[in-house]
């Protein structure tokens, strides 16, 4: 066994991790440059804001829901890495529009491509894990994907900092250029060839519904998946909630709300680190349920702190104020906290969705787990801007519910730990 660190030194990974971490780059640099461009330059209400900011998350996430089933049935049928290379291709393409959207400063175009880059992502997600058991050995699968998760959250931290500092011209060049830089770095990864051949079915819907129903049944995986979709259901709310929170609650400016997106990306990569080295390769939700409940007591840490900000009527703090607040570096270091348990409760989930099943349908696994994950965003999205709405809940409020998530989370945690103990051959799909 190669340890993580050392699979980074391997073309069978290297080149698969680059390509990932500069779309996760991309992705971020482009969806943080919009909303903060329009949170701090065209609405001026924290409805507005919020509003906005839950259907920019709705719209990235709706692709996932709609395209994961024909994408997890191209990866199973055909070369994983040259579908790769198509999919960073279209990128280009899509980056020069959302580039044109920049430069002219038009929503409509922004949003556009930001649907492009959400069906990007829809096609590429279950490769990027389907094809890791392929290449890598048995007992490299969860250092691999700790791997691939620390990298794209360390790629949200650079996206979501450049997102709030780089200029609109700025920030069209580089969306663009990185874009062709994975498109080239795609070229290296090595052949992964079809280990099935599946007649596809075009209809996205029946196809979503007959792979859900398909893979839900088996016990492990319904488990996992549905703990995957409530923590990311916390990151869908989390990431509509920070933008006004920043703003109305914290009284801070946009690179403010950087540094706490930026924050929760390391912080899960730090976590994915971690509970690799704890589990010392062993595809196990042993620390599951501590994980997540530990990440409770932080959130409501956070939500008293929120709750009890002093009020300020002058102009927006930048950062280094923020920061020599004493109350700021408590709200830093209960963020980071957050995110770390958070990042130590999702990567062994993901690990147990390609070592679950066979090889050759690994990559429909994951496509089913993206479309329930995509549904419970979706709906996490829309909750939260409805509840932000009620009169009597402010937005500090709202973190209640990522409480209650978080409980959610453990129970499911608890049920995966104790369904694992049964031996068990990998599962087939139907």
């Amino acid at each position: 066994m190669i340890g993580a660190l050392g699979l980074m030194r391997e073309r069978r990974f290297l080149p698969l991790f680059v390509t990932q971490f500069l779309g996760a780059f991309n992705d971020n640099l482009f969806k943080n440059a919009m909303i903060f461009f329009a949170t701090y330059q065209i609405f001026n209400s924290v409805e507005d804001e919020t509003r906005f900011s839950a259907i920019a998350t709705g719209i990235f996430i709706l692709p996932f829901f709609l395209f994961s089933a024909l994408a997890g049935q191209l990866a199973d049928t055909y070369d994983k890495a040259k579908i790769m290379r198509i999919i960073k291709a279209a990128e280009v393409l899509i980056m020069l529009v959302g580039a044109v959207g920049i430069f002219l400063k038009s929503l409509p175009l922004m949003l556009v491509a930001l649907v492009g880059m959400g069906i990007h992502s829809t096609f590429f997600g279950p490769i990027k894990y389907a094809i890791l058991p392929q290449h890598l050995e048995d007992d490299e699968v969860l250092g691999g994907t700790g791997m691939i998760e620390a990298g794209t959250y360390i790629a949200i931290l650079g996206g979501t900092i450049a997102g709030g500092v780089i200029s609109a011209h700025g920030a069209a060049f580089a969306v663009v250029g990185v874009a062709v830089i994975g498109w080239l770095t795609s070229r290296r990864i090595p052949p992964a060839p079809p280990l099935t051949s599946l007649k596809i079915d075009f209809n996205i819907f029946r196809a979503s519904w007959r792979l859900i129903s398909a893979t839900m049944h088996i016990r492990r995986l319904y488990l996992a998946i549905v703990a995957i979709s409530v923590f990311w259901t916390i990151a869908a709310v989390l990431g509509v909630l920070f933008p006004p929170l920043v703003k109305n609650v914290f009284h801070a400016q946009k690179d403010v709300a950087s540094v706490f997106l930026g924050i929760f990306s390391v912080g899960i990569a730090i976590g994915s680190v971690i509970i690799n080295r704890l589990l010392k390769g062993h595809v196990s939700a042993k620390y599951a349920v501590r994980s997540v409940l530990t990440m409770m007591v932080f959130v409501v840490g956070f939500y008293f702190i929120a709750a009890f900000w002093p009020v300020s009527d002058g102009p927006l703090i930048k950062t280094a104020e923020f920061v020599a607040m004493p109350m700021g570096w408590m709200v830093l270091g209960l963020l980071l906290m957050i995110a770390i348990t958070g990042g130590m409760f999702v990567v062994p989930l993901y690990a147990f969705l390609t070592t679950t099943v066979e090889k050759s349908q690994t990559a429909r696994t994951v496509a089913a787990n993206n479309i329930v994950n995509s549904g419970f965003m979706v709906f996490g999205s829309v909750g939260i801007f409805g509840i932000s709405n009620i009169p009597s809940v402010s937005v500090a409020d709202c973190l209640w519910v990522v409480v209650l998530l978080c409980l959610a989370s453990a129970w499911c945690g608890y049920r995966l730990y104790r369904a694992e103990d049964a031996p068990h051959a990998p599962d087939v799909l139907p």
